[in-house]
């Protein structure tokens, strides 16, 4: 069969997950248990045997891909194509916020409305089909191998709901942690989940914020 293994990493914690501010495509970095969380990640993945590393070129996922190709020797890669949605005029601020400015478009947005997207950003529908081609294109390259992608909540969010066949609308019954390990198999044919949300190698637990 042709199949490539997948460990689908969310980036350590930030100030603006623990503040519940949305990050977007905004660049912020890693916070100290963050760095420590992908500290403890790129251990825990020493011994895995990984072809290659994939990240989002936003700072947050590079640092925490950045502990793993440190502890593996493996190559790391930036790749837009797994940046986090991209949400327009929501980005900066926090879910009390946009409640409170634009009740409308949060409504939408807490509904999960597949074709509405905030002023300046993404559809949920367009980011499943750049996530969806994305992880086609990297996982195509490494048949029979294992790599790693790094990402954020929604990018993981996308792959969760591909391996399960979950629609976007479908509310989240899934954790989405800070620096979890989250693995699936990918097929010419599809997506299947393999385990997730595993944070044993995190002695402090995860944040399950509903974006990054």
């Amino acid at each position: 069969m042709q199949a490539t293994r997948i460990i689908a990493i969310r980036h350590g914690e930030t100030a603006w997950n623990v503040a519940t501010r949305l990050q977007g495509h905004l660049d912020i970095e890693l916070n100290p248990t963050g760095r420590e969380q992908a500290r403890r990640l790129g251990l825990a993945l020493a011994q895995e045997s990984i072809s290659a590393i994939y990240s989002s070129d936003l700072l947050r996922a590079w640092e925490t891909a950045r502990a793993i190709a440190d502890a593996t020797g493996q190559p790391l890669t930036p790749h837009q194509g797994l940046r986090e949605r991209g949400f327009g005029v929501f980005q900066g601020m926090t879910y009390a916020e946009i409640e409170a400015t634009w009740p409308e478009q949060s409504r939408h947005w807490r509904q999960r409305t597949p074709h509405w997207a905030p002023d300046g950003g993404e559809s949920l529908l367009a980011v499943r089909q750049r996530i969806y081609n994305t992880a086609n294109e990297l996982a195509a390259r490494h048949i029979g191998q294992q790599i790693v992608l790094v990402a954020h909540g929604g990018v993981l969010d996308a792959l969760y709901r591909a391996a399960t066949g979950q629609e976007v609308q479908a509310p989240r019954t899934w954790h989405l942690g800070n620096a979890a390990i989250n693995r699936l198999l990918w097929t010419p044919e599809g997506m299947a989940l393999v385990g997730w949300a595993d944070t044993r190698h995190l002695e402090d637990g995860t944040l399950d914020e509903v974006t990054a």
